[in-house]
């Protein structure tokens, strides 16, 4: 069995006819379960030895998901980045690993789902003869059934199989998509059924293009090619080959250029100086070329020096429209050369990975008005006036602003909020959903102390079987994160708890650490802020620059990165988003972490302990 196929169209059709989904970029896939679950691709591949964390999960809920087989659903392998976006380079790199002990290091750091789109047999009864409609609705009460979720979470990093979501409204969806970067938009016809190894126009796929400008620098006539370039460092590069897209007079007249006034370097490619740009709309940046690239305009009107690398990036991630920036080109960070332009692109990548902490949260923020260095102040309460995807909540005379989507992370980046300052709990409760440790050296050059510290929390936290996080703080030190369940534990429990780990590592280490709040009578010790744990009180988010002459991120780490090589000048904002492609996110399992039941275990040993 071969999966149905789509059909691309440039217009999303309207109607009561259609419904709409989110197009996922990676590998199309069936999951076929008689006896056991096999991933089949769209080639017929079986695939899972390549992606074993679904088959785990399938055999996790195999009891019970028993008496519904024999089932085949129909979906996509993917590397969710947000909600409504995938990353085919990831998928990608893990459909072509062989070895088991490679796709295993390689599935801890990039775990992916199956998204589930369709259900062509249920309970061993062939479902492909009844209309979509009808199939959506046994999907539905499947997933309801077995309580799997019936709607895509990127942070749900326990449930891999997910039912994707489904919109009446294509408008809805496409602002989604815009938002999210994502690849685009599936139409399918409520009463289609499914047939095997057909391309219909009954499932439409409507694509995302992005817009790159390129300068062109060579003309192949043996294939019919031309290539593209950008500026990298003063250097050409080859970003893109393409052929597609043109009218017949365009490539006519392209082709006549190139071999009059170009320079022949073999017998069929002539090679033009960098003199014409010209607009091409793609999907994505793969490696080193662009993703089914095709010609869209010229821009004549375009110095080749205007196509950089950095402009390319920027094209790639278009602001959404709902944002409106001013002075894309201030320098923000001079010392590092970056511009607004680039941070607002940073907190677009980073947004994934840095809302679920700023999400239902009472923020503060720094604004650095006329970027770093230069006049900063704190802002909690909200402008009067602003965009309708903008939350606030008012809190005694304060108006916070809850920052729960990548439009209000981008309009307070737009504002040069270059700091994102967060309390230890969201707004639902008043009890903590974390304990954090702020390790803090007498400055940078002692940054080993933090190192020293957090080690050494780490083995106590061990000894309790608590699972623990870290990251840098974006300045001079460090800090350690314990989560906790939802308004569960109170600050004054937490107390107990901070207070005996800062004392008893200072019993241990009196040379290095410290809780002596004056930095005078600190001897030149790491100072352990225990008491900046509590209610009222905030700490720098997960991913949030930081205000210094190398705006420096507060970076999330892997607990055996923390050595004496560690060093805060390594994470950087172009260096933290190669970092997250590279590696992943270290706290990715963070609210899924279960200190639930030792805590309280711990807790109550330490009030044992005090009432002795």
């Amino acid at each position: 069995m071969k999966p149905m196929l789509l059909t691309e169209a440039t217009e999303i059709p309207v109607g009561d006819d259609w419904l709409y989904e989110t197009k996922y970029d990676g590998f199309r896939c069936m999951l076929i379960w008689d006896e056991e679950p096999i991933l089949i691709s769209r080639n017929g591949n079986i695939l899972n030895q390549n992606f074993p964390e679904i088959i785990e999960y399938c055999l996790e809920i195999k009891g019970q998901i028993n008496s519904f087989l024999p089932l085949t659903l129909d979906g996509e392998l993917v590397y969710l980045t947000n909600t409504f976006q995938s990353n085919f380079n990831v998928v990608q790199t893990r459909g072509r690993m062989r070895s088991q002990n490679t796709i295993k290091k390689h599935l801890e750091k990039f775990s992916c789902h199956f998204i589930v789109f369709d259900c062509l047999k249920y309970k061993g009864k062939s479902q492909t003869n009844s209309y979509l409609i009808k199939r959506k609705e046994v999907l539905q009460k499947l997933f309801e059934t077995l309580g799997l979720p019936t709607s895509i979470n990127n942070e749900d990093i326990i449930n891999r199989l997910q039912a994707i979501d489904v919109f009446n409204n294509s408008i809805e969806l496409w602002k989604k998509i815009l938002v999210s970067n994502g690849e685009g938009i599936i139409a399918k016809r409520k009463t289609s059924k499914w047939i095997s190894d057909k391309r219909t126009t009954n499932w439409l796929k409507i694509k995302n293009w992005r817009y790159i400008t390129t300068i062109l620098t060579k003309y192949n006539k043996s294939n019919g090619f031309f290539h593209g370039a950008i500026y990298q460092d003063n250097h050409l590069v080859e970003v893109v080959t393409f052929k597609h897209g043109f009218k017949e007079e365009e490539s006519t007249t392209l082709i006549t250029l190139f071999q009059s006034k170009g320079i022949k370097i073999s017998e069929s490619i002539w090679e033009l100086e960098p003199s014409i740009c010209v607009e091409i709309a793609c999907i994505d940046f793969l490696g080193e070329k662009l993703r089914e690239p095709r010609f869209n305009s010229f821009k004549l009107e375009m110095n080749p020096d205007e196509c950089t690398w950095q402009q390319m990036y920027l094209q790639l991630h278009p602001i959404p429209e709902s944002v409106q920036v001013t002075h894309p080109d201030k320098p923000i960070w001079p010392a590092s050369n970056i511009l607004k332009d680039d941070y607002l692109v940073y907190l677009q990548n980073i947004s994934s990975y840095m809302l679920p902490f700023l999400r239902n949260r009472n923020l503060t923020i720094i604004r650095y008005p006329h970027g770093v260095p230069g006049e900063s102040f704190y802002q909690k309460s909200s402008p009067d006036n602003v965009p309708d995807f903008v939350t606030t909540k008012q809190i005694g005379d304060t108006n916070f602003i809850i920052c729960n989507n990548v439009e209000t992370l981008l309009w307070l980046g737009n504002q040069l909020a270059l700091e994102f300052h967060i309390p230890f709990q969201p707004i639902q409760t008043e009890k903590p959903t974390e304990i954090v440790f702020d390790l803090d050296p007498p400055s940078v050059n002692e940054f080993h102390l933090a190192v020293k510290a957090a080690l050494h929390m780490k083995a106590i936290f061990d000894q309790f079987e608590l699972i623990s996080f870290v990251k840098t703080s974006g300045g001079k030190g460090m800090q350690i994160y314990i989560p906790l369940p939802l308004d569960k534990f109170s600050y004054e429990e937490t107390g107990i708890f901070t207070k005996f780990v800062c004392d008893f590592l200072i019993e241990q280490n009196p040379q290095w650490f410290t809780t002596e709040r004056l930095k005078k009578n600190r001897n030149n010790k790491l100072y352990l802020d225990y008491v900046q744990h509590r209610e009222g009180k905030t700490i720098i988010a997960p991913y949030s620059p930081r205000g210094n002459e190398k705006g420096f991120i507060a970076t999330p780490l892997f607990w055996e990165e923390v050595n004496e090589t560690l060093n805060p000048s390594m994470f950087t904002i172009s260096s933290v988003l190669a970092r997250i492609n590279k590696v992943g996110n270290p706290f990715s399992s963070f609210r899924q972490s279960e200190n639930d039941q030792k805590f309280a275990v711990v807790l109550n040993q330490l009030k044992g302990l005090l009432e002795k």
